[in-house]
């Protein structure tokens, strides 16, 4: 194929808002429609080192996916992403997508088993890593046979090749892949019950249609705003927040590449003026604590956003009070691609998750199968336009998730007389620690690790400002060893072995475990103590 086979616009004319022509590609699509917006020169990101405007990040982009075909690296492949939230992040991601090659990106904050794992998983012939997070690829490099390349966004390249350095060296071609609306475009991996990452697999088209559907009549993202997102661009819901809805409304994204604190927030929020503010509950709740939290007169803040996990009301009511905002919470998936139920400003009812999003459908369903009367708890299922389509090499779960239009979320609901939904939790025994998907049976693994350790059993437990985090029942092996300095070795023993977002936040040792007649674990029955 030559290049002149490559050049292809990503559609002919404005589709309608909710819709999606048939030749499609996302990255294009919304680079043109900002350069023919005369937004070439205006910032589109701001990070560490400086602003980069929408002229340049088109520039940026089309160098990435020449490089990349200059590696011979070929459409529908794959390009593992583990990069910090810098420009070079939406680089990578938007390069790929234009080329035509399928975006990776990951957490950054796993393992080297997970990275291996994933590497793996996904056959990614070239592997993108932040020099920060390089010393978890380097000794598996050499165990994935399929990776032929690696680039380093930084300044060592350990051996290979840099980001700026690769980017540099290429002309800028404007070469588009002739991708469709529903060609693959990325993959997202999320966390099963056992804990075995998935690959969550999306399309081109999906990206516009969250912009459309949520993006702009909802979250209310406008040309002139500056957004700020704590979630990551790694995450499905910061991808959105980061990327997608500013992007296609041709505003200004600050990023930090840092782990965000309420310190480092804070002084972003006095150093730029952001509009638009996305985080998770745990966030918001230790950014009122924070004695360094600005004023509201320090802050130009308009909409602020939370999903992740349930936004407690003690929370919104706090924050409303301080910055004369409402925290608009929703609720979002990774095979969702972001929210679809949601609070609205004006329209917020505290203590639920709101209402459907339009162009999005919602039900409950009991144990039967059947859909349960208004008033009445079940699993939430969506069906919408933006669902990924399937699992990676995982038909199993891929056939019980994604059942025809209808997705299903994991987590339980009532639909209240007004038509709220107020979450009840999840439905299997995964947890979500500050937005973040957590399996039980990891952690627990990792505590039976510990040679003083019989057994154990993760359940979510509120802290005191309600939200949920990790805790531990633990029987010991020899229980009179049960003291405080065991439960600081058994967390930094977690810590050791997993992510450390995973370790348990409290311990408390038992002398048995409530179990079935055929010995599993009943975790509900620990879990109904901590809700009492």
């Amino acid at each position: 194929m030559t290049a002149a086979d490559t050049r292809a616009a990503p559609s002919s004319a404005a589709p309608a808002m909710g819709s999606v022509p048939r030749l499609y590609n996302f990255a294009a699509n919304v680079l043109e429609n900002n350069l023919r917006g005369g937004r070439a020169g205006k910032p589109a990101y701001i990070d560490v080192r400086g602003a980069t405007t929408y002229g340049q990040l088109a520039e940026r982009v089309a160098r990435f996916g020449a490089a990349l075909r200059g590696l011979g690296v070929r459409r529908e492949e794959r390009v593992l992403m583990a990069m910090l939230d810098t420009v070079d992040w939406p680089t990578a991601f938007l390069g790929c997508l234009k080329a035509g090659i399928i975006a990776v990106p990951v957490n950054t904050l796993l393992t080297e088993d997970d990275y291996r794992y994933m590497l793996a998983d996904s056959r990614a012939r070239c592997l993108v890593v932040s020099e920060a997070l390089f010393p978890k690829f380097e000794k598996i490099i050499a165990e994935s046979p399929d990776l032929e390349h690696v680039i380093v966004a930084g300044d060592n390249p350990h051996g290979y090749r840099l980001f700026d350095d690769l980017i540099g060296a290429v002309e800028a071609e404007d070469v588009t892949a002739p991708t469709t609306a529903d060609d693959i475009a990325f993959w997202l991996y999320t966390s099963g019950s056992t804990g075995a990452p998935k690959g969550a697999v999306h399309v081109h088209g999906s990206l516009k249609l969250t912009a459309d559907l949520y993006g702009t009549p909802v979250a209310g993202v406008t040309e002139s705003d500056v957004v700020h997102s704590v979630a990551k661009l790694f995450f499905a819901y910061g991808l959105g927040n980061g990327m997608t809805f500013p992007l296609t409304a041709g505003a200004t994204v600050v990023l930090n590449a840092d782990r965000p604190t309420p310190d480092g927030v804070a002084a972003l929020l006095r150093r730029h003026p952001i509009t638009m503010f996305f985080a998770v509950p745990t966030f918001y709740a230790g950014f009122l604590a924070s004695a360094n939290a600005p004023t509201k007169s320090e802050v130009q803040i308009r909409r602020c956003v939370s999903a992740g996990e349930a936004l407690p009301e003690g929370i919104a009511r706090a924050w409303a009070e301080r910055y004369g905002v409402e925290i608009s919470d929703g609720l979002g998936t990774t095979e969702m691609l972001h929210i679809f139920l949601t609070n609205r400003p004006g329209a917020t009812k505290y203590g639920t998750t709101g209402k459907a999003v339009p162009g999005y459908e919602l039900r409950l369903v009991g144990e039967d199968g059947n859909e349960v009367p208004q008033g009445e708890m079940g699993e939430l299922q969506v069906r919408g336009p933006t669902s990924a389509i399937m699992y990676w090499n995982n038909r199993e779960k891929s056939r019980s998730t994604f059942m025809g239009e209808w997705t299903r979320s994991g987590d339980k609901y009532i639909q209240d007389d007004d038509g709220y939904y107020i979450c009840c939790g999840r439905g299997d025994d995964m947890l979500k620690v500050s937005g973040i998907y957590v399996s039980p049976f990891e952690v627990e693994s990792a505590l039976a690790s510990h040679p003083e350790v019989l057994e154990a059993a993760v359940v979510g437990w509120f802290d005191e400002q309600r939200l949920i985090k990790p805790k531990a029942f633990v029987v010991l092996k020899m229980p009179d060893k049960a003291t405080e300095e065991l439960i600081g070795s058994l967390q930094e023993h977690v810590k050791q072995k997993l992510a450390p977002y995973k370790y348990p936040r409290w311990i408390e040792f038992r002398i048995e475990l409530p179990k079935t007649a055929t010995g599993k674990i009943q975790r509900f029955k620990l879990r109904a103590e901590g809700m009492m």
